[in-house]
C-alpha cells in the first residue's frame, strides 16, 4: 500500500494544517497561523474556533494544490480526533467526517501527541528513522512527557509534568518579561546574546521522571518583582541574561530526567518531538549528549516540530495499513489518552 494518498487534518489549538502524504513522502504540508491571540498574551478558544472554520477550506484547496492531487485521488482521510481544544478539534473533525463522506473514502482518527512522536518516521524528518524501543521527549506548550516507545502504536508514558508544561512555562515567563506571545522562541533568540549563568532560579525536585515547571515561574516572579522594585528598567537591563538563564534552567530540568530515564532503562536511542524541540539549546543538549552519552539521538526538521498536519497524515498512513478506520460516529475530544 505504499501507493497510498492520504489527506491530514489537524486543528487542536490555533493552527490549521492540511498535508498530503503519499507513502511516508510528504507531498504538501499547509499550515495557516492565527495572529489574533497575540493580542491576548495566550490562545482564545473561541476566536481560534472562528479562525480555524475560516482557514480549513482555504489550506485544504492549497494542500491538494501544491501536492499537484486531484481530491478523488486520495485514499483516505486522517484527522485529530483529539487532545486539544475543543472548538478547534470539533472544526477539524466535522470537515474531515464531511469531505470522506463526499469523496466515499475512509476515515481515519489520530491522536496529537501520538502523532508528534510517530512524525520521526515521515521520510525527510530524520537522516534515518529511530529503531524500537526508543525514548522519546514530546515537549509542547500544552504537554511535557518522557515516553518509552516500543512499536507505532506500543507506547508507554514514564513521567510527565503534574502542573505547567515547559512551553507554557517559556510563554508565562516571557509575560513577565513584557514579551509577546508565544514567548519560547524569542526567549530562545534573546538567550543567544546573553549570559545563561547570570541568574539561577529554583529547580523541582521529584523523585521518579515527572516533570514540575510552576516552581520556576514562580521563583522568576519573585526575583523580577523583587528586582524591580530597586531598579524599575531591571528587566530592559538584563532581558538577554534573563533569557538565557531562564532557558538554561528549563531545559536542564528536561535533561536530567531524560538522562535518568535513558540510563534506568538502558535506552541509548532517544528522541525529541513537539513545539518545544525547535528550542536551539535543547538540540544542542542532546547533541551534547550523543557525545557525552553515546546517544543515538532523533530530532525532527523544524517544520515537523510545531503542529502540523503532516504528522496526523504519518499516522494516518500507518493505521491505514492496518485498516484501522474509524466511522461517521467518532467526535472530537478534548483529553485523548496515548
Amino acid at each position: 500500500m505504499s501507493d497510498s494518498i492520504i489527506l491530514g487534518i489537524e486543528s487542536s489549538c490555533d493552527d490549521t494544517s492540511a498535508a498530503i502524504i503519499k507513502g511516508n513522502s510528504i507531498l504538501s504540508n499547509i499550515a495557516a497561523n492565527q495572529a489574533i491571540h497575540k493580542e491576548y498574551g495566550g490562545v482564545v478558544p473561541e476566536l481560534a474556533s472562528r479562525a480555524h472554520q475560516q482557514n480549513i477550506i482555504p489550506v485544504v484547496e492549497k494542500s491538494f494544490s501544491k501536492a499537484n492531487i486531484q481530491q478523488n485521488a486520495i485514499s483516505a482521510i486522517g484527522f485529530t480526533r483529539g487532545p486539544g481544544l475543543l472548538g478547534s478539534l470539533l472544526v477539524g473533525t466535522s470537515f474531515a467526517k464531511s469531505l470522506a463522506m463526499s469523496l466515499n473514502v475512509p476515515l481515519i482518527e489520530v491522536n496529537h501527541l501520538q502523532a508528534h512522536i510517530l512524525a520521526h518516521f515521515i521520510e525527510d524528518a530524520n537522516p534515518v528513522p529511530p529503531t524500537f524501543p526508543f525514548l522519546c521527549l514530546t515537549v509542547s506548550g500544552g504537554h511535557t512527557m518522557i515516553v518509552l516507545v516500543k512499536d507505532y502504536f506500543d507506547m508507554e508514558i514514564i513521567g510527565k509534568t503534574i502542573d505547567d508544561a515547559a512551553g507554557e512555562a517559556f510563554d508565562k515567563i516571557g509575560k513577565i518579561f513584557d514579551l509577546d506571545y508565544p514567548a519560547g522562541p524569542i526567549i530562545d533568540r534573546l538567550a543567544k546574546e546573553g549570559n545563561p549563568d547570570a541568574f539561577k532560579f529554583n529547580k523541582p525536585k521529584l523523585e521518579n521522571y515527572d516533570y514540575s515547571f510552576s516552581g520556576i515561574k514562580t521563583s522568576v516572579l519573585y526575583f523580577i518583582q523583587k528586582e524591580v522594585r530597586k531598579n524599575p528598567d531591571f528587566i530592559k537591563e538584563n532581558l538577554n541574561d534573563l533569557c538565557a538563564s531562564v532557558q538554561k534552567s528549563i531545559i536542564e530540568i528536561l535533561m536530567n530526567k531524560l538522562e535518568k530515564a535513558a540510563q534506568d532503562l538502558n535506552v541509548n536511542k532517544v528522541a525529541i518531538a513537539g513545539g518545544v524541540s525547535a528550542n536551539s539549546a535543547l538540540r544542542k543538549a542532546m547533541e551534547n549528549n550523543k557525545e557525552k552519552l553515546g546517544w543515538s539521538i532523533f530530532i525532527p526538521k523544524f517544520e515537523y516540530t510545531t503542529d502540523n498536519a503532516a504528522m496526523i497524515a504519518m499516522v494516518a498512513k500507518l493505521k491505514f495499513e492496518r485498516g484501522e478506520f474509524t466511522d461517521l460516529r467518532t467526535s472530537a475530544t478534548a483529553k485523548y489518552d496515548l
